[in-house]
């Protein structure tokens, strides 16, 4: 059924209700499958509703999903899930259905298939791309165990783009595995698909669409006959010159229809009997069944909460600030150029898109192949701007480091949602950036405190004759005025922004990186308070090259320095203070304020500081008991 609406009260779902294992789907009879992919359909559409959370793509695998675990003995059977965005419907069907309106939550289901939530979760996921290697360990394993079992990994035609798919399929090849890939074909990642892989996919179903069944079928079915299709089948739509699998060395089969069950059913009853690294091609609709979303894919990628209180603030967000400033430096250079690995809307990139088309280049879901496009570029004399996620740079950290800094070349780097990033959990959180990145010579680090900053640090790296990085946060800014005049900042250089209970002969100086800037100061005037002491806020706003002038200007006059980051701890901003410190043999005592040396579970952004400490009041608190130990010492 197509619905337009998402429901508010939980839908009558007598026959899903029944399904609290796989193994109750596996006894119902195959011509009961269509009700059941109904029911998880609008299932999906309220629990989502009331958790928001990733929403088109999991109304598209419902009937793959339906079909997989009803074919499959899972959990003894590996499925693993690439990305995780498309799971709801995996994770109703085993065991958590009722919990599925608390994903995303703080204490609630993970947003992505995590090992430690189910047995049926045989795989973490969250990052794109993986599926195929990880399942090729599993079968790999289970070989040499002697022990084997079907392992299936389900990938998205955005996610086969990047090379470890392809690198994963190789290696498979190579060893005769016993591996089934199910490419889940939506010319979509969260993107439309764009590239050559994408136009070949295209063809294979424009091709597998022109064969009839008389002419295609009769022939596969001499060799294969316990397929017994009714249904029209495309098996042999391409030989191998013009199919990239067989090509590589995969059986192929399909395109298959995504959204018929009977025919899923069928499709992976008779595969399975086969052996060797087998690819099936399934054709599916992201946002099947919902008509807005049918309608608007990109924009139904994911949902917020039906029921959410929208926070009133009308600053713009740090992807918004970014890419206005992109299209400004492009007015005045024509040299610039700008990438992203399929994260155009998440970036604040359609407007350049739009007035900048022979100027902007959405490389898909490949991040090395970004970095180091954007190395090449460099050497031609041209300045690329690389807008990447935090935690998806982490995947092209070797581009950084060989092809980028060793050679000097002139980068920027737009660095997005840095620090904790909430609701999708530790995956997709960025808290390693600094430390990564520091470490790497030639590279300059910049964090802003705030929105009109970000815009300044932005226009400075630009103009920095090397690789220059701005780490900025998920969502909106502070509300502070944006200037339009771009104004290049002075490299290495902090700022005071606050100075409370002057002339005092004992004193506390915050040393703060980046979003924590605002809230040092909100726990400042609780400390200056509390203490009749000097206490000083200082704006970092470089961790490499750090101000080191500044910290021994402050160093005579402060009892204490207190470091104060939105990243891990160990190696951070505070740890490269620390180094300062020691080599200049300034001996001060240091509180150093960061993320804990954990992964940290979803939650909302402000429930996940306030846990670490990191909101204004947890870093006061912290910042007292330490002045109170010394005080005590004293």
């Amino acid at each position: 059924m197509l619905y337009t609406e998402i429901p508010t009260q939980r839908p009558v779902t007598p026959l899903l209700d029944m399904i609290d294992d796989p193994a109750q789907l596996r006894k119902l009879e195959a011509n009961q499958l269509v009700t059941v992919a109904d029911e998880l359909r609008q299932f999906i559409l309220y629990a989502a509703g009331q958790s928001g959370g990733h929403f088109g793509a999991n109304l598209g695998v419902i009937e793959l999903t339906v079909a997989l675990h009803y074919c499959f003995n899972t959990p003894k059977d590996r499925l693993i899930w690439d990305v995780g965005h498309q799971a709801y419907p995996h994770k109703a069907l085993t065991g958590r259905r009722e919990q599925l309106t608390t994903i995303r939550s703080k204490n609630g289901l993970a947003a992505f298939p995590t090992r430690e939530e189910s047995e049926f979760d045989t795989f973490g996921v969250g990052h794109s791309s993986t599926a195929i290697s990880a399942g090729l360990g599993m079968s790999l394993a289970r070989r040499y165990q002697k022990d084997p079992c079907d392992v299936v990994a389900i990938i998205g035609d955005g996610a086969m783009t990047a090379g470890m798919a392809f690198e994963a399929m190789n290696d498979a090849v190579a060893h005769q595995a016993d591996l089934m890939v199910v490419l889940n074909d939506n010319d979509m990642s969260i993107s439309c698909s764009t590239g050559g892989f994408a136009k070949h996919l295209a063809a294979i179903w424009e091709k597998g669409q022109s064969v009839h069944i008389n002419e295609l079928g009769e022939a596969y079915l001499q060799d294969y006959p316990e397929w017994g299709f009714t249904s029209r089948l495309h098996c042999s739509a391409t030989d191998a010159a013009d199919n990239l699998f067989k090509a590589i060395g995969f059986d192929y089969f399909g395109p298959f229809d995504g959204h018929d069950v009977d025919q899923l059913v069928q499709a992976f009853h008779a595969i399975k009997k086969r052996k060797g690294p087998r690819l099936i091609h399934v054709y599916t609709k992201k946002g099947k069944g919902f008509a807005p979303a049918e309608a608007e894919q990109i924009k139904y990628h994911a949902i917020g909460k039906l029921n959410a209180v929208a926070a009133v603030n009308a600053a713009p967000k740090y992807s918004d600030v970014f890419g206005q400033w992109l299209c400004d430096e492009a007015e005045q250079d024509q040299r610039l150029l700008a990438i992203t690995p399929a994260m155009c809307e998440g970036s604040g990139m359609v407007q350049f898109a739009e007035q900048f088309p022979e100027r902007y280049f959405d490389v898909a879901i490949a991040e090395q192949h970004a970095v180091t496009l954007a190395a090449g570029m460099a050497c031609e004399g041209l300045k690329p701007v690389v807008a990447i996620y935090s935690t998806f740079l982490q995947r092209g950290y070797d581009q950084l480091i060989h092809d980028v800094a060793l050679q000097n070349l002139d980068v920027t780097f737009g660095i997005d949602r840095s620090g904790l990033v909430g609701e999708d959990g530790p995956t997709h959180a960025g808290a390693y950036d600094y430390a990564f990145m520091r470490t790497v010579p030639n590279i300059v680090i910049m964090a802003p405190k705030d929105e009109n900053e970000c815009r300044q640090m932005l226009h400075t790296a630009y103009h920095y004759p090397g690789p220059a990085a701005v780490r900025y946060p998920r969502g909106n800014g502070l509300g502070v005025e944006i200037e339009q005049q771009l104004t290049q900042l002075e490299i290495g250089k902090a700022e005071v922004v606050s100075e409370l209970n002057m002339g005092s002969d004992e004193g506390i100086t915050m040393l703060a990186f980046g979003s924590r800037v605002s809230v040092a100061v909100e726990a400042a005037e609780q400390l200056a308070q509390q203490f009749d002491i000097e206490v000083r806020v200082i704006n970092m706003r470089y961790v490499k090259p750090l101000d080191e002038n500044i910290i021994r200007q402050f160093a005579d006059a402060t009892h204490l320095f207190v470091t104060i980051e939105e990243h891990a701890v160990m190696a951070g901003a505070g740890s490269a203070v620390n180094e300062f410190l020691a080599e200049a043999q300034i001996v001060k005592p240091i509180l150093n304020l960061g993320l804990p040396d954990r992964f940290l579970a979803q939650a909302s952004h402000n429930e996940m500081l306030k846990g670490c400490g990191l909101d204004a009041k947890g870093i006061e608190k912290s910042i007292s008991q330490a002045w109170a130990k010394l005080v005590q010492l004293v």
